[in-house]
């Protein structure tokens, strides 16, 4: 099928190359503001296409971030709301609509919508109907755990390699890597590489999900890559972070400062140093300037075989992470700017607007919807989020989208059994809510007066008519992820 562009041409029905990091800030790009760290490929994919300053994911956890994402349906609604739960059979992924519409669909890297612990998942986590004709599964880079089916170890294996870190002097926390050729990230590209010259000689239009692992901790950059961050670690600033800001916090945000995950001790905020602080941050700088190198390659695999130009380039990342700032590492029952604010910037040469930034609310949700509007395919009832094909095309103002943006975390990780935690957060872009539903605890936020996130409101007398406003909010945001299916078939 082929498609009407804005200028009149006929073009066919874009190829889709989905990328997605893991646990990704906005502010390890240049193109978000980052003056000290390499990504120049990630930054011309910018220039080349629209980039979103303020685009939200629905859970600061992988598996129900990634399953809503593919669905374009809340977390609440797909009921896979933790990691460790399997998505249900009867939801449709965005990949199955793609493959119905005729596309070869492949995925390489980490897929996360079924357990993926290897004492549950020996092989490869479990599947459903999700179109992927070619699947490529590497759902981390090792470590702590291993699966047999992990296909980068088999790749490894195959090359005669080991995965092995190595502890840098004078911190507990970050590692030099494998070498760069053997990381989890390059086996990625080159499974994408492959997959794209394989359909351009065929003629196919393709769908690629391209999950990278990386800059998901544990913090092991490329030798060579965080040498030269060490170098000017004068550069690199230390956590956002006010001493005694957690005392009117909730509970869980103390625990997690104690030790992230509530068990890692090593990852005591209080008892780190500066220079450790600072080494993690400078780890994570490193990772993606790899990651951006490694997509350096891939764009030129796209102009080589003549795909560049018919193909909807997507980069995200499923959710952020913390890198200390509020006294907290890793990621959990929170909702700060840089856990759930992620990186996302969509291309498509020719048809979608080029060098335009936009500070619209945005939610992961909506992107379902935008790419089967790309391909003018149907947009099913029971997706609830919004496309953005109109204001990537220009055909509305590029500055507004949506009136807020909504998150949750209901009990999405195991790491606090003694009271599972339950929280639901609303944006209307100026002040933040969070609502601590298993401790009647909570946050409120200026965040035009205090970006940082640093003074909690929540309990302050002079705010609250905005917290009732806010609190109004978010009951009508729960209101609306209730599941539209089933639709009504008769008016009684």
């Amino acid at each position: 099928m082929n498609i009407q562009s804005g200028n009149g041409d006929v073009r066919r029905q874009p190829n889709i190359l989905w990328i997605c990091t893991d646990q990704q800030r906005t502010d390890t790009l240049g193109c978000y503001g980052n003056p000290n760290v390499n990504t120049p490929n990630i930054d011309k994919l910018a220039s080349q296409g629209t980039l979103f300053e303020r685009a939200y994911c629905q859970s600061p956890v992988c598996t129900p971030s990634r399953a809503s994402f593919m669905t374009g349906r809340y977390p609440r609604t797909t009921r896979c709301r933790q990691n460790g739960q399997k998505l249900p059979s009867d939801e449709k992924l965005i990949s199955k609509r793609f493959a119905e519409q005729g596309y070869v669909c492949g995925l390489a890297g980490k897929l996360h919508l079924a357990p993926t612990h290897p004492a549950v998942c020996p092989g490869v986590e479990e599947r459903g109907d999700d179109g992927y004709q070619v699947f490529r599964w590497s759902p981390a880079t090792g470590g702590t755990h291993e699966w047999a089916l992990n296909e980068h170890t088999q790749w490894l294996n195959e090359k005669g390699k080991e995965l092995k870190r190595e502890a840098i002097a004078g911190s507990r926390q970050v590692y030099y890597g494998e070498d760069e050729e053997y990381r989890q990230g390059t086996w990625c590209i080159e499974e994408a590489a492959k997959f794209i010259r394989s359909n351009a000689k065929q003629g196919n239009k393709w769908f690629f999900s391209l999950n990278l692992f990386d800059p998901h901790h544990p913090f092991d950059p490329p030798k060579r890559l965080l040498d030269k961050y060490m170098e000017h670690l004068d550069r690199v600033p230390l956590p956002n972070y006010i001493p005694g800001e957690l005392d009117n916090k909730p509970d869980y945000q103390k625990m997690d400062s104690e030790k992230a995950y509530n068990f890692a001790k090593h990852l005591n905020y209080k008892e780190m140093t500066e220079y450790e602080h600072k080494l993690i941050c400078a780890s994570q700088w490193a990772i993606m300037e790899h990651v951006d190198e490694q997509i350096g390659l891939l764009m030129e695999v796209l102009k080589k075989t003549g795909e560049l130009e018919h193909t909807l380039v997507l980069f995200m990342s499923d959710h952020g992470e913390m890198l200390g700032d509020h006294g907290i590492y890793w990621k959990g029952p929170y909702f700060y700017e840089p856990l759930v604010k992620v990186p996302l910037l969509i291309a498509w040469p020719g048809v979608i607007q080029s060098g335009v930034r936009t500070s619209a609310l945005v939610e992961l949700v909506d992107l379902a919807p935008t790419l089967l509007d790309a391909i003018q395919a149907d947009v099913a009832p029971g997706i609830q989020g919004k496309s953005l094909w109109s204001l990537l095309k220009g055909e509305v103002p590029h500055d507004a989208h949506r009136d807020s943006v909504y998150c949750e975390y209901y009990n999405a990780q195991p790491w606090h059994p003694d009271l599972p935690p339950h929280c639901t957060m609303v944006s209307d872009g100026r002040y933040k809510l969070v609502r601590v539903h298993s401790s009647q605890q909570g946050e409120l936020y200026d965040l035009v007066k205090d970006a940082a996130e640093t003074s909690n409101l929540y309990d302050d007398p002079a705010y609250l008519v905005v917290k009732l406003q806010m609190m109004e909010l978010m009951t009508d945001r729960m209101a609306w992820t209730v599941d539209p299916l089933p639709e009504r078939q008769a008016d009684f």
